[in-house]
């Protein structure tokens, strides 16, 4: 929900950068019980659940505020105190993608809606790339924390903040 509400609270940036994993391609996307009230708790499972989340979030910031560049990145698996220090990819890596998108005048960073890897675009899993499972996410977490992230009326055409305040 975290990413969800700052996304809601900020005000609207130029570019916004979700951080996710490859582990998301392995989520269930139903969204049954997706605050684990019911289930009986599983780490990787609601790992693998976030980061599917987050990179549906990046990708319906994409379509609904299109003068906004949104991406996922995917760091990849890096020596941190949650990778573990075997963790084989590297930790320079990891970083240098959203740095890249973040301020790259490079023309594949300045496009939107992208999943990366490496600052290389990849395939995300199919659930995140559907409108309906974006808007069925939304709906739900406007539910569970009582703020919509966008309009009714569809795709917000508020501009961005400008960059000369």
């Amino acid at each position: 929900m975290a990413p969800y509400l700052l996304t809601a609270w900020i005000e609207r940036p130029d570019r916004l950068i979700y951080l996710s994993s490859g582990m998301h391609r392995g989520a269930d996307a139903s969204l049954r019980d997706m605050d684990w009230v019911e289930r009986r708790w599983d780490a990787s499972r609601a790992y693998s659940e976030s980061k599917l989340y987050v990179t549906a979030l990046a990708f319906a910031v994409a379509r609904q505020w299109p003068s906004v560049l949104s991406h996922a990145v995917d760091p990849g698996w890096v020596p941190t105190r949650m990778g573990g220090a075997g963790a084989p990819d590297d930790l320079t890596m990891g970083h240098l993608t959203q740095t890249w998108l973040a301020v790259s005048e490079d023309s594949a960073a300045k496009s939107s809606g992208g999943y990366w890897y490496h600052r290389e675009r990849q395939k995300p899993a199919a659930d995140a790339l559907e409108p309906e499972f974006q808007d069925r996410l939304l709906a739900r977490l406007a539910e569970l924390t009582g703020i919509a992230l966008f309009s009714a009326r569809g795709v917000d055409s508020t501009p961005p903040r400008s960059t000369s305040e």
